[in-house]
């Protein structure tokens, strides 16, 4: 998520974008959320749901409906991991 032109709103609906991301750890689908470097924006690692429902959710977060940022998704297909993150390996 890159940061867009509202971004001057971004305090407005930080509450909102938060209580998003916690529903996105809760759900069981966000294993890690951070910002990118340089105030560039933030970044989402997410697992165990599929394509429709990721773009549904990040549609939903109130940073993208309100064009505080623009949302680009990245899909990988995970080789070789620690052992700790054997699970997003495809069966």
């Amino acid at each position: 998520m890159r940061f867009a032109e509202n971004r001057a709103a971004a305090p407005e609906f930080m509450s909102a974008h938060n209580a998003w991301i916690a529903r996105g750890f809760a759900d069981g689908v966000f294993l890690c959320v951070g910002s990118l470097q340089s105030a560039a924006g933030g970044a989402i690692i997410a697992h165990g749901e599929g394509r429709a429902a990721h773009d549904a959710c990040v549609a939903a977060d109130p940073f993208v409906v309100q064009g505080v940022v623009t949302a680009e998704t990245y899909e990988i297909d995970p080789k070789r991991t620690v052992s700790a993150l054997d699970f997003v390996k495809a069966a």
